[in-house]
């Protein structure tokens, strides 16, 4: 089964060329996947019967999983069975009738304007201070992913025709626009770059303490900091400044669809969740404001 999994894995990698976060997040949920399929002495893939599958989409469940994260695991296992058949190293596909447990789509977390400022107001003092800064405004100036920011390189931003290159799914590359805040912090923490250096030759627009590129990791511990400092109360993602930047679009009166190519969606329906939190937001403003809403 472990030679099937890497069959699969080196498929996403060089024939599908999936980015590196979609191949390695397969790999891992399909190595849980042999490992409790080894727990119960089923080592070759082609032992694999319908009732093991279900059986492990049942210890899953009983581990608390979401049914959000047993989708994804289940996408997968599914997608692996389907490459294996495909590939005639399986004659029977065993997933083909699993269907997927039905998700209820949760609204993102958003902040409000008011709150997006209070988060943006950060004392520049350290160097730290400005690249927080500059990478908290580009990030709500753009709306790009976290991946997208914590993978630019200096050279992804053209100050001058005032744009930003980045990298998206499915090795994509988008042109985003930046408006003048952002330029302008930009060029400060550029000028404060060299100090978290330290001597290193890197071209990651943001560094960490050692003068390497910050992880995802650290820049949740980041901002999940700040939202204390500024008494922002909310369950927050690394994406939050994301749905913010696209629902504050919409609210303003940006087209869906130049949110779309701004966010980089390759389905407009992807972006239309920003439509039902906008929504969400009228309903609430009409309970709250409306003199006769309520009795």
């Amino acid at each position: 089964m472990e030679e099937d999994i890497k069959k699969y894995i080196s498929y996403l990698m060089y024939e599908r060329r999936n980015a590196k976060n979609t191949y390695l997040s397969y790999k891992r949920d399909l190595n849980d996947y042999r490992l409790f399929m080894s727990q119960r002495n089923i080592y070759k893939t082609e032992e694999i019967k319908k009732e093991d599958v279900l059986t492990y989409l049942e210890f899953l469940s009983k581990e608390n999983l979401t049914a959000t994260s047993i989708a994804r695991k289940l996408t997968a296992i599914k997608n692996f069975h389907n490459f294996l058949q495909a590939k005639d190293i399986l004659s029977t596909n065993v997933t083909v009738s699993i269907e997927r447990p039905k998700i209820v789509k949760k609204l993102p977390t958003v902040l409000t304007l008011e709150e997006v400022d209070s988060l943006l107001d950060i004392k520049l003092d350290t160097p730290f201070d400005y690249r927080n800064k500059a990478m908290l405004e580009l990030l709500y100036g753009t709306g790009l992913r976290i991946s997208e920011l914590l993978d630019l390189r200096v050279y992804d931003v053209d100050f001058e025709n005032c744009i930003v290159r980045c990298i998206g799914k499915g090795s994509k590359e988008r042109i985003v626009p930046i408006g003048e805040y952002v330029i302008e912090y930009l060029n400060k923490y550029i000028e404060k770059r060299t100090l978290l250096l330290k001597k290193k030759n890197t071209d990651y627009l943001f560094l960490n303490n050692e003068g390497t590129r910050l992880s995802r990791f650290s820049f949740f511990k980041i901002i999940k900091r700040l939202l204390k400092d500024k008494n922002i109360n909310k369950d927050v993602s690394p994406h939050t400044l994301r749905h913010s930047f696209a629902t504050h679009m919409l609210e303003h009166g940006a087209d869906l669809r130049v949110i779309q190519e701004l966010l980089g969606h390759s389905d407009i329906s992807t972006t239309r969740i920003y439509t039902h939190i906008s929504n969400s937001k009228v309903k609430n403003d009409y309970i709250e404001y409306h003199p006769r809403s309520k009795k």
